[in-house]
This record gives C-alpha cells, sequence and structure tokens, in this order.
C-alpha cells in the first residue's frame, strides 16, 4: 500500500488532534457574549458588592442624613411658633441612592452584553434591586417625624409599576404613584420641574442623590473641571442639605469624561478614559 496502514478511527482520531486548537479559537465562551468593553468596570462593581467600606459609607452617609434632617426640623419647629410652617420633606434619587443595581450590572459584564434602554427596563420591571445599606431605616425615620417622602427617578413611565414594586417589598415608607415620580418619555432628564412641584407644598429639608444632577442643574453638561468647580462654588450645601452616596459604578461623572458626547466607539471611549488619568 501506499501510505500507513492505519485503521480508520485511528486517522480520525489524529484529524481532531490536528484540528482541536483551531476549533477552540473559533468557539467563544457560552457565558459571555463578544462586542461589550465593559471590562474595566470589574473594580468599580467588585467594590459595590464586595467590601466593607461601601457599607460602612453609605451607613455614615445616611446617618449623617439623620442628623441633619433632625437639626432641619428643629429649626423649622422654632421657626413655626410665630407662623405657619409648610410640612418638611426629603427627596431622594431612587437609582444607586436607595436601590442597589449591582446585580444588573455586574450580569451585563459577566455576559459581555452592552447596556441598552430595553434590558435597564426589563430589570427595573423585575423589581429586584436591593437596597442600599441605611436608606430603609433612614427613610422611615424621616416618615416616623411626620416628613414625606419623595423618590425622584429618571426610570421611565413604563417601569413606574416594577419601581414602586421594588421599593414597597423592601420596606421604604410612602411608596405610591405619586410619591415615586418618574421622567416622561420625551421629557428632558433634568429634574428641577419635577423638585419644584414638590418645592411648591412642602419645604425640602434634604436632597438625597448618588448625582450632582439629583441636587440641581448647575452640574448638568459640564466638563470635568467646571463639575469640579461648581462643587467648590457650592460646597456649604454638600453635607448639610445635599447628601451624597457614593457610586463609582456610573453616572454623570462619567459622561464628562466622555466630554459629554454620544455615539462614541469603545475604542474612542477608552482612550478618553486613559486619557483622564493622573500620573506623575
Amino acid at each position: 500500500m501506499n501510505g500507513p496502514n492505519f485503521p480508520v478511527v485511528g486517522r480520525l482520531v489524529a484529524l481532531f488532534i490536528l484540528l482541536a486548537p483551531v476549533l477552540n479559537a473559533q468557539t467563544p465562551a457560552p457565558s459571555r457574549q463578544a462586542g461589550a468593553d465593559n471590562e474595566y468596570q470589574t473594580g468599580a462593581i467588585l467594590w459595590t458588592q464586595s467590601s466593607a467600606e461601601y457599607r460602612a459609607l453609605a451607613y455614615q452617609t445616611f446617618l449623617l442624613a439623620r442628623l441633619r434632617l433632625a437639626q432641619s426640623l428643629q429649626t423649622g419647629n422654632a421657626r413655626s411658633r410665630n407662623r405657619t410652617q409648610r410640612r418638611a420633606a426629603v427627596i431622594v434619587d431612587a437609582d444607586e441612592t436607595v436601590l442597589d443595581n449591582s446585580r444588573f450590572q455586574a450580569e451585563l459584564l459577566l455576559r459581555g452584553l452592552p447596556y441598552t434602554a430595553q434590558v435597564w427596563s426589563d430589570w427595573c420591571q423585575r423589581a429586584e434591586a436591593g437596597a442600599v445599606p441605611g436608606a430603609v431605616d433612614f427613610l422611615n425615620y424621616a416618615r416616623d417625624r411626620g416628613v414625606s417622602v419623595f423618590y425622584i427617578t429618571n426610570r421611565r413611565p413604563a417601569d413606574k409599576a416594577g419601581t414602586v414594586a421594588n421599593l414597597q417589598k423592601l420596606g421604604f415608607p410612602n411608596v405610591s404613584n405619586d410619591t415615586v415620580m418618574v421622567r416622561d418619555d420625551g421629557a428632558s432628564p433634568s429634574k428641577e420641574s419635577r423638585r419644584q412641584k414638590v418645592a411648591a407644598r412642602y419645604r425640602i429639608a434634604l436632597l438625597v442623590g448618588d448625582n450632582l444632577n439629583d441636587f440641581n442643574d448647575d452640574f448638568s453638561g459640564k466638563s470635568m473641571t467646571e463639575r469640579a468647580n461648581q462643587v467648590d462654588r457650592e460646597r456649604a450645601e454638600f453635607g448639610v442639605r445635599y447628601i451624597v452616596v457614593p457610586n463609582p459604578m456610573y453616572g454623570d461623572w462619567e459622561g464628562a469624561v466622555y466630554e459629554n458626547k454620544s455615539g462614541l466607539t469603545d475604542e474612542q471611549k477608552r482612550a478618553l478614559r486613559h486619557q483622564a488619568l493622573k500620573g506623575f
């Protein structure tokens, strides 16, 4: 015969051994999809989910909020002795302020999926976000002292029922269709008009959020430097009337890194992130 006298089975085994590296290289891992460059968020999500420091900071934040609210109520009661005083209110953001969505962020990363409005809406309607440590206790403290609570969020009307259900399931107080104020479809992301609706009827004692735009519109659409300078101008408000909850996972701070531009590629975003870093 003109060739090695291998049995048929032996020849198939040899062929498989030769092709195995090629097949493995062309077959993606089943648990992760290609296309989303979100690996850079790993540290931020891990810190939020795993570090005791995050829990400590959250408890610390809401303890400060409780102290400031008590002071505000005391001052308001003193002023109301000689005139009618409007009822006090606290305004809180929802996501990463009282609701912990780190599982959603982790799922996108683990599966290699990009953020889209639809996957976010699906998550909101599942009503499975956790509570930020200390948030439930603080808002129940406010409720027990006659303070109204309003949840002003940029979730959309389609997600409102799921949001209400999620908040109620976690034990947050004063949760209703009236107190959960979502962003109307087609409306600006600004929360100012909704804040003004509350201010027309209540004395806003505190605003609590993870994003500077949760307090006012002074920070909207500005660069990293401009946002920092604006914080310096308003520094007397932070820790007094404005209470910031830590959120390293996402926010308008990241938009500022991307120069507030939309439609950037993953490569362009990566370059801007590196450009924003300050070494020695």
